[in-house]
């Protein structure tokens, strides 16, 4: 019922939200003397941050340098390319599958294009999966990764960025295990949720404070039957949104306040950074709720893969299996959504794997976004990176090798 008050809402506010933005643009228009007015202005501002306040965003585009290739797709995830196939190192990052678009990696991406040849996980959102193509839960996205390390091998490095870093590491525990010729060479986790009993933040006391029945009961909703997903359960976008812009409403507030005399001022620079971080952020997508839950009940209440206990299809899933594939971990100092050390967790349960194929990065000054994006990122976190990556080429030996299989992908 929420889910459809809410999309029902968004309908009702469409024909003010025609008039507020047509007043602007009358307002605005250069022959208009309103435009050169304080008050012309106020009514502008006005009428945009309505405009904007009451939108639903989409998808946004990686607008990047690059051309776009789609090379492995299934219901819940494309795999995207950046640029036509090269001799680069072939680098895949693996994007969040927790409420934003795989676009807010963008800076991630275009830290890379010089140096790699890029892959990006660009997954679905779920209201638009019709029910007939299944459920997808924590499993299935474990599949979904040896799948794609399958069909990008050899020779390809891992980022796993926040959320993937549990089942990447379960994917490549697996393979490890089964001593699959195409392991990946390298594996980077950056601010991933390893092991969330270390240095516990708010949002991982929230989760171990309510049982799975209550997020069961208050998160998860059936999709309105406008959407091509009708019926699929979900947790929806607009409730993940709301828990991000909570923890921290003083700035979200202070932003639009600021851009709202931005705008009155004329400082048409400024109003155009805020759109363009707010197009992105406000811009969000549905889980399924099995992958929800089961995530929220392994990871974040139950601990499972640091604990040993973790099972995939039956099998236990053990970090000491991994032999081959170097592990790197980059941690944000100041960051309040993955405590510093659950990430780095992972280097101690790879207890197989030699000291020289391991290597722990801090990064200082830095919360959860300057992990993987932002001006230290690029100039501190990246090349430490890439060169984490260089010394752990496939040189290093991976056992069988087979023909690049990149060639036999699906072409978008």
């Amino acid at each position: 019922m929420l889910y459809l008050l809410h999309d029902a809402s968004r309908l009702m506010l469409a024909p003010a939200r025609a008039v507020a933005d047509l007043t602007r643009l009358a307002c605005e228009h250069p022959l208009n003397p309103v435009a050169y007015t304080s008050s012309g202005r106020t009514l502008v501002a006005s009428c945009e941050l309505f405009e904007r306040t009451t939108r639903a965003y989409s998808k946004p585009a990686f607008n990047l340098p690059a051309s776009e290739r789609v090379v492995w797709q299934r219901p819940f995830c494309r795999v995207i390319a950046f640029g036509e196939p090269t001799n680069k190192p072939k680098l895949l990052i693996a994007a969040p599958m927790s409420g934003h678009f795989a676009t807010l990696l963008r800076g991630t991406v275009a830290a890379f294009l010089d140096s790699h040849q890029v892959f990006i996980t660009d997954w679905s959102d779920a209201r638009d999966v019709p029910l007939a193509d299944g459920p997808f839960d924590l499993s299935d996205y474990i599949d979904y990764c040896t799948a794609m390390f399958e069909a990008l091998g050899p020779d390809l490095h891992v980022m796993a960025v926040c959320q993937p870093a549990v089942p990447v590491l379960a994917a490549l525990a697996l393979m490890e295990a089964e001593d699959h010729p195409l392991v990946p060479c390298s594996v980077t986790l950056l601010g991933g949720p390893v092991d969330t009993r270390r240095a516990p933040t708010a949002v991982n006391v929230f989760a171990e404070e309510r049982d799975l029945a209550w997020f069961r009961r208050h998160c998860i909703h059936p999709v309105p039957d406008r959407y091509p997903g009708w019926q699929r359960q979900v947790y929806p976008g607009f409730l993940q949104l709301c828990g991000f812009m909570a923890m921290n409403p003083d700035r979200h507030l202070t932003a639009h306040w600021e851009m709202f005399n931005h705008l009155v001022e004329g400082d048409g620079d400024s109003a155009e950074k805020h759109r363009a971080f707010y197009d992105e952020y406000l811009a969000v997508m549905d889980l399924s709720a099995e992958f929800y839950l089961q995530t929220l009940e392994a990871v974040f209440q139950h601990h499972l893969l640091p604990r040993g206990l973790l099972r995939h299809r039956g099998q236990r899933v053990d970090l000491a299996a991994i032999r081959r594939c170097a592990l790197m971990t980059v941690e944000g100092e100041r960051d309040d959504i993955v405590g510093c050390g659950q990430t780095s967790a992972a280097l101690d349960l790879a207890s197989s794997l030699p000291a020289h194929k391991k290597e722990r990065h801090v990064q200082a000054g830095v919360g959860h976004y300057g992990v993987f994006n932002g001006s230290r990122f690029r100039a501190e976190v990246a090349p430490r990176v890439r060169a984490f990556m260089a010394r752990n080429a496939a040189a290093a030996g991976h056992g069988l090798r087979r023909p690049d299989r990149t060639l036999r992908l699906v072409h978008g």
